[in-house]
């Protein structure tokens, strides 16, 4: 990575479909736990449209714009960070593999379980499709089911059951690209929601399982982890911006006006009878309440119906002792926790960011939850790789943070 002043700098950079975050942070060498937040930026983007680059200047313009920003603050220089991948593209989907251990009663290593993990990811794709991600979340040795680590146990032959992201090859390009012209490298890439996940669960709600949501403009990107492990991804091509597209039809408005009502007026849950007037380039908008908390509420409705049919699909749909939390420019309307408690019967709640110091002010907000997980992934995957030179990709099980949350990450 860069070097600062004082410590090596570590980045992470949220490409969302209408703004770009960068965060900067810095960890203490002689403290590994305390993580310093030191400069942070955010840029509108117009380059994406549902998560998905579609001019790749004016991506590349909001990149080094965020990132400028968080220069300047930080007064470093920024040269790689860790990226997410978008669009509803990403998919996840389950995988096995298995291999047999050669030598009678012979202890498995280290080696032997990214054997297996390696084999479970032997996958026929597209052409166009590549694997992002691969998470292992339980192992099998010799029939004995639901182990966490074989490493050390005695048996012939290792199964292994992992969750696999895959993306589409051409927009994970179309993102390389951008980068490059905004003279940044991608350390790594990952998904939106387990960024977010990593900078605002603790160990316990990643243990009793629990369903992060990020709700941005374009894209809701959804992981539920469960036992420590990542069970499902998906990505939903609906966000904030729906709800603004649905203001502008419903009230017979422009996109302008559309969006400052959502951002001031909407209520979600609020049944109020009342109406209320707003100032938009010197001319008044008057609005009834009762009219524009029905249209937010219906997208809303339809966008967590779309979530509770993910969490069916894994038997998860209203099963989840840790709940839902929300993150993500669009999670700040009023009234969505309580909406989203009565829609998915879960408990739910904002995600707040923990256990950093620094410039906490401005990415202590759910808009840059997923920023700022990316920063953590960063210092975390520089440990790993340090401490394993070679061309190993492979997670060890002692990261404080991540346990075997994590298990593979594409280079």
């Amino acid at each position: 990575m860069s070097e600062g002043p004082a410590a090596p700098i570590h980045v992470g950079l949220d490409i969302g479909t209408s703004h770009v975050r960068c965060v900067i942070g810095t960890r203490d060498e002689a403290d590994p736990t305390a993580i310093s937040v030191i400069g942070h930026g955010v840029s509108d983007n117009q380059g994406m449209r549902r998560g998905v680059i579609m001019h790749v200047d004016d991506t590349t313009e909001a990149i080094i714009q965020a990132i400028t920003e968080a220069e300047r603050i930080a007064g470093v220089r920024v040269d790689r960070a860790t990226v997410n991948v978008n669009g509803s593209h990403v998919s996840g989907m389950n995988s096995k593999g298995t291999i047999a251990i050669s030598g009678i009663n012979r202890e498995i290593t280290p080696e032997d379980r990214d054997r297996v993990e390696e084999a479970a990811a032997v996958l026929k794709l597209p052409a166009n499709r590549e694997i992002l991600q691969v998470f292992a979340k339980n192992y099998r040795l010799d029939g004995q089911d639901n182990l966490k680590d074989p490493v050390g146990m005695r048996g012939v032959r290792l199964e292994v059951d992992c969750h696999i992201i895959t993306a589409a090859t051409p927009n994970v390009r179309n993102l390389d690209l951008a980068l490059e012209k905004a003279q940044v490298a991608p350390q790594h890439h990952t998904v939106s929601s387990l960024a977010a996940a990593e900078a605002v669960l603790d160990r316990a709600q990643k243990e009793a399982g629990t369903a992060v949501v990020d709700i941005g403009a374009g894209t809701t990107n959804l992981v539920v982890i469960e036992d420590g492990e990542i069970q499902h991804v998906a990505v939903i091509p609906m966000g904030g911006t729906h709800i603004t597209n649905d203001l502008a039809i419903g009230l017979k408005t422009d996109l302008q006006v559309a969006e400052q009502v959502k951002l001031e007026h909407v209520r979600l849950g609020d049944t109020t009878d009342k109406t209320f007037r707003i100032l938009v380039d010197g001319t008044g908008h008057t609005f009834e309440q009762a009219e524009v908390n029905m249209i937010a509420e219906a997208r809303v409705e339809e966008l967590f119906e779309y979530v509770d049919k993910e969490l069916q699909h894994i038997h998860r749909s209203r099963k989840l002792p840790g709940g839902v939390v929300l993150v993500g420019g669009s999670a700040g309307l009023p009234g969505l926790a309580e909406f989203t408690k009565e829609q998915l019967q879960l408990p739910v709640r904002l995600g707040k960011i923990r256990g950093l110091s620094g410039l906490v002010d401005t990415v202590d907000d759910p808009a840059f939850a997923a920023a700022t997980g990316l920063m953590l992934l960063d210092i975390l995957l520089a440990s790993f790789v340090a401490e394993q030179p070679g061309e190993g990709q492979f997670f060890p099980s002692g990261l404080p943070a991540l346990g075997n949350l994590l298990k593979k990450f594409r280079r």
